[in-house]
C-alpha cells in the first residue's frame, strides 16, 4: 500500500509541479505546465533506466508510467469538467441540492475508478520488476518527491 501511495503521490507531485510552474513562468515553446510535466516524466524515465537492467523491463515499465500518466491527466480533466458543472450550478439560483449530490456522486465514482486504474496499474508495474528493483525505483522516487515537498507547513509553492 505504502509503495502504491508514492506512485501515486509522484504523480501528484508531477501535476503539483506543472501548476506551480505556470504561476511563475517557465517553459520554452510550450505551456509552461507541460514543460515541468514533461521535465517529471523524463526524470521518472531515468529511475526507471538506472533501476531497471533489463532493457526491455524497463521498456514495459515506463509504458505503464506512460499509461499512469495518462490516466492521470484524463482524471485531472474530468476532475475540472465536474467542477465547471458545480460552478454553473451554483449560479443557478433554482438548482436543487439533488442535483449538486449527482455532480458529486458522478465525480467521486469517476475518481474511484480512475485511481483503481491506477492501482491496477502500478501492481502490473510491481509484477514487472523483482523486489530489488522495485525497492531501488520506489526509493529513489520517494527521494525525487522530497525534492519537489514543501520545506514547511504551510508553504506551498503556489
Amino acid at each position: 500500500m505504502k509503495t502504491a501511495k508514492l506512485l501515486l503521490l509522484l504523480i501528484a507531485v508531477t501535476l503539483t509541479m506543472a501548476g506551480c510552474a505556470r504561476h511563475h513562468g517557465s517553459g520554452m515553446g510550450m505551456h509552461s505546465g507541460e514543460a515541468a510535466l514533461e521535465r517529471g516524466i523524463a526524470e521518472t524515465n531515468e529511475l526507471v533506466d538506472r533501476t531497471v537492467k533489463d532493457p526491455e523491463k524497463a521498456k514495459q515499465a515506463k509504458a505503464i508510467l506512460q499509461d499512469i500518466i495518462t490516466e492521470a491527466k484524463k482524471s485531472g480533466q474530468a476532475s475540472r469538467g465536474y467542477h465547471e458543472q458545480m460552478a454553473v450550478l451554483n449560479a443557478d439560483y433554482n438548482a436543487k441540492a439533488e442535483q449538486f449530490t449527482k455532480i458529486l456522486d458522478d465525480m467521486n465514482n469517476a475518481r474511484m475508478a480512475s485511481s483503481t486504474k491506477i492501482l491496477g496499474l502500478r501492481f502490473k508495474m510491481r509484477s514487472l520488476l523483482t523486489a530489488q528493483e522495485w525497492n531501488e525505483l520506489t526509493g529513489a522516487m520517494d527521494q525525487t518527491r522530497k525534492r519537489y515537498a514543501p520545506k514547511a507547513e504551510g508553504m506551498g509553492c503556489c
